[in-house]
């Protein structure tokens, strides 16, 4: 039998991060990014991994350490299945001679990775993983399947498992004007009127009527 929830699955519908994520240690910038979770569940419940902060957590436990923090931009945009692990299993300290958490020793045992960042702009595909610590640069794509073990440079594409650079999307020079531009910083006015050059790939055009823009607005 279907239940009432899952009739309303649809590829073509998705999960805006801002509506719905509780976790106090996420934090998403902006009102665009979104999960599409036809084929599972909530963000929270099938991405995230391992963080603290989740209703059973709270309840259950105080931590005993610092909690990394998982940092989303704006305009992100997560295929399905996609993973996102976090540093709250890192009990398995791999330069110790015993891989196990005991109980005992978890306190001493715990590593973090750091916080994980995922830049305005970037793309998660379809059950890709990402390691805890990593930081995906603004506007980079992470191919299906893609294991993620290392920090991912802007509009660079990554691939495979491990996932290694495939290409960068733009010129090395076009993507240092993209990152001049601080196209994720401008005034939702200022996005919305130079939308349709966002929309195509003219960077002199961009640069052009971003600084009409900001003359015409000054």
């Amino acid at each position: 039998m279907i239940k009432p929830h899952e009739a309303t699955k649809h590829w073509s519908k998705v999960e805006y991060l801002h509506e719905t994520v509780r976790n106090p240690n996420i934090h998403i910038r902006g009102v665009h990014s979104y999960y599409s979770n036809a084929w599972s569940g909530s963000f929270e419940e099938s991405v995230v991994r391992y963080l603290y902060g989740d209703d059973y957590s709270l309840k259950a436990w105080e931590p005993a350490w610092p909690i990394d923090q998982l940092h989303i931009g704006d305009y992100v945009c997560i295929g399905a299945e996609a993973v996102i692990l976090l540093g709250g299993n890192h009990t398995h300290r791999t330069d110790w001679f015993s891989l196990y958490p005991f109980p005992e020793f978890i306190i001493d045992a715990y590593a973090g990775k750091g916080d994980t960042v995922i830049g305005d702009g970037a793309w998660i595909g379809m059950r890709a993983m990402i390691l805890p610590g990593i930081t995906i640069g603004e506007g980079a794509i992470i191919a299906s399947g893609a294991i993620v073990t290392k920090d991912v440079a802007p509009y660079s594409v990554v691939a495979g498992n491990p996932a290694v650079s495939v290409k960068l999307r733009f010129a090395a020079a076009t993507v240092d004007k993209l990152l001049a531009l601080k196209i994720y910083d401008w005034a939702p006015a200022k996005f919305e009127a130079l939308k349709p050059l966002l929309c195509a790939n003219d960077i002199e055009a961009l640069e052009l009527a971003s600084t009409r823009f900001d003359e015409g607005s000054a």
